[in-house]
């Protein structure tokens, strides 16, 4: 319980316990719980949805999910899609994308790859309202933090400290695996084949994504596990609406 209450703060911006000082071990067995936790934000989102569908039409209740998301994470994960694009579209050295990167200042390259994602997961989650495909909001959060646990667990950490240092450290293969099984199952269980193939899809692509990147830094960093979860809910969306 006391992982899983981890998982829930760091993720959400739910805040159900007083915050407690932790090892960095124990920090990051709690990744276990980051589908568990996307499951219960997709509960949340589907319910936002399924309620604003009752008033508002698809184009509408798009933007209302799209708002809520950001307000239930406190735009973390964006925070982290937007470096590693900053540095990843400078076509930079690896010294400078990194540096890039950790620059608190936001450049023309994130804003404009921000805007991109944002346009098309708008457009994807308007036609998910309009379908009332609401289990498929469920998993979404789930699978996409799922992709989150394949970078520390299967590559190298690019920087010598950092906030996602302690994940690569201790977040092992065998955890990998197990959160995979019960991910795996969840998607099988809202969706039956549907959840299957974009449950393969979206790891595929994360693994893929993730492997690019490591090879143009050595590795991966606390953003870049950021912005796996944020285009892993896009690849969700986009081969559900793809699949039919």
């Amino acid at each position: 319980m006391r992982d899983f209450i981890a998982a829930l703060q760091f993720l959400t911006t739910l805040k159900i316990a007083k915050q407690e000082v932790r090892s960095t071990e124990e920090f990051a067995r709690s990744m276990f719980y980051f589908p568990v936790v996307g499951l219960l934000l997709g509960a949340i989102l589907a319910g936002i949805g399924y309620v604003a569908t009752l008033k508002l039409l698809p184009g509408v209740v798009g933007a209302v999910l799209l708002v809520a998301e950001i307000v239930l994470t406190g735009g973390l994960h964006l925070d982290g899609y937007m470096d590693t694009m900053d540095g990843l579209f400078s076509g930079r050295s690896r010294e400078r994308i990194l540096e890039i990167m950790k620059d608190s200042r936001v450049g023309a390259h994130a804003v404009i790859a921000l805007g991109g994602l944002f346009v098309l997961k708008y457009a994807l989650l308007v036609q998910i309202a309009a379908l009332g495909e609401w289990r498929l909001l469920i998993l979404m959060p789930a699978v996409a933090r799922f992709n989150m646990c394949i970078g520390p667990s299967l590559f190298a950490y690019a920087r010598p400290d950092g906030l996602g240092k302690g994940f690569a450290q201790f977040f092992r293969l065998r955890y990998l695996l197990l959160t995979a099984l019960y991910t795996l199952v969840a998607a099988g269980l809202l969706l039956s084949w549907r959840g299957i193939i974009i449950f393969a899809i979206t790891t595929l692509w994360s693994v893929v994504f993730a492997s690019f990147v490591a090879r143009r830094l050595g590795g991966l960093t606390g953003d870049v596990y950021g912005a796996l979860s944020e285009l892993g809910e896009l690849v969700v969306l986009l081969t559900a609406v793809l699949i039919g």
